[in-house]
């Protein structure tokens, strides 16, 4: 019986779904109480860190704040859309193949002058009238889509590197020598993490990662020496990590004002709304530094809450990816968690000088009104990856000849 139910478990995502115990039910409550309270908490640290910053742009104190809610109201339509709509639709081959060659071609378009727009020396967006996006955060979501295709379809070849691994690497590549152009190094680094994610939970040997990981190191540094003019704000940034107090009226000014606005927090903050370092001393208190302001005004309890929460939501859409009906079902909700949580972590990193300055958002806090749709989108993908999910039933052993030949016989007493 033991060996019936591990060959069952091994072979579970083979099945056609049809001859699958699958149990079709209502999305996991758990995991859409924790968005909805990340978000919440989010829009009220943005308000409170950009309303400064809002004034000296020129506008309302509540702008930012304003079109954040715009954007969160968006992404909501559009996760409760998802969340009826059967993920399979994502697994035809068309779908999957264009969710990662569409953005892909807006990565090159981004490189095109005319097209593409640059903001502090970086060239990440494209601009349409009035609205812009980055298709990096687009290609978050693709490229998830496309390796849990990939894997699903060609799992018996993912032991082998030719057949299996080395497709998957060359996509991986392509993206981040398009990222490291723009220079995107944050997207660059959080989309290879996950792609590595997906390529071992699809089923690399882990020799096969060890040794693709030395090679990608060894390309890193030659292309590191090599462009070292063009990437020089590289060293800049890890001398501000190494020493954030060394150049406090300079390169290092971000970094300082971070540390002391958390500093300032304490235990139980200054409150919501006192802090000090978001009118004018911290740069980007709304984008990639709320962080800061959150730990300035909530301290050390509050700080650890929102940690708590980004690491409950990984901990359950691990949970759903564990029980859900298929095999690409759960290397789509493996990779949308790992995005949100690699990016939540890195963000607070950044902040807390934990890594170098990275410029990476922090997950439905930051301002954005490209990312934030998304990643209500991907919350709505792994919620109706949850409506489906993976039972096995104990069953009950059959009785033997002479059991049942004894309750016959009692029957006729």
């Amino acid at each position: 019986m033991d060996k019936a139910a591990g060959t069952r478990k091994k072979h579970r995502f083979r099945l056609p779904l049809w001859q699958r115990n699958v149990q079709y039910g209502e999305v996991d409550l758990v995991f859409f109480l924790i968005v909805i309270a990340l978000l919440v908490i989010g829009i009220i640290m943005m308000f409170s860190a950009s309303y400064a910053w809002a004034i000296a742009d020129g506008e309302k104190g509540t702008y930012y704040a304003t079109n954040q809610i715009q954007n969160a109201i968006i992404g909501l339509i559009i996760l409760f859309a998802l969340c009826t709509v059967d993920y399979h639709f994502f697994q035809k081959p068309m779908i999957a193949i264009c969710a990662y060659v569409i953005p892909l071609i807006l990565l090159v378009l981004v490189l095109v002058p005319g097209i593409g727009y640059t903001e502090k020396g970086a060239t990440r967006w494209i601009v349409i009238g009035s609205f812009n996006f980055q298709p990096s955060e687009l290609m978050k979501i693709g490229i998830v889509i496309f390796f849990a295709y990939f894997i699903d379809k060609y799992q018996e070849n993912m032991n082998t590197f030719r057949k299996g691994v080395l497709p998957l690497l060359v996509a991986t590549g392509l993206v981040a020598i398009l990222l490291i152009q723009e220079p995107h190094l944050s997207a660059t680094i959080l989309i290879v993490l996950i792609s590595v994610i997906l390529i071992f939970v699809g089923g690399a040997r882990l020799r096969q990662l060890a040794a693709i990981g030395l090679v990608a190191v060894g390309i890193w540094v030659v292309v590191l020496f090599l462009m070292s003019d063009s990437y020089d704000y590289i060293g800049t940034r890890i001398q501000s990590w190494t020493d954030p107090f060394a150049d406090i009226l300079g390169e290092t000014w971000q970094t300082c004002q971070s540390l002391i606005a958390i500093g300032s927090g304490g235990l139980s903050g200054l409150g919501i709304g006192e802090s000090r370092q978001k009118y004018l001393y911290l740069p980007e208190t709304k984008n990639d530094f709320v962080f800061a302001i959150v730990c300035e005004e909530l301290g050390f309890v509050g700080a650890v809450t929102v940690v708590l929460l980004f690491a409950l939501l990984v901990i359950r859409g691990f949970y759903i990816a564990e029980h859900a009906g298929d095999k690409f079902g759960m290397l789509v909700a493996i990779g949308l968690t790992s995005h949100i949580g690699l990016q939540a972590f890195f963000n607070i990193a950044v902040v807390s000088n934990l890594i170098p300055n990275t410029g990476i958002s922090l997950p439905f806090f930051s301002y954005g009104g490209t990312a934030l749709i998304l990643q209500l989108a991907e919350m709505g993908i792994v919620l109706n990856i949850s409506r489906t999910r993976y039972r096995v039933k104990e069953k009950k052993p059959k009785e033997t000849a002479t059991e049942q030949k004894q309750m016959l016989q009692g029957g006729n007493v």
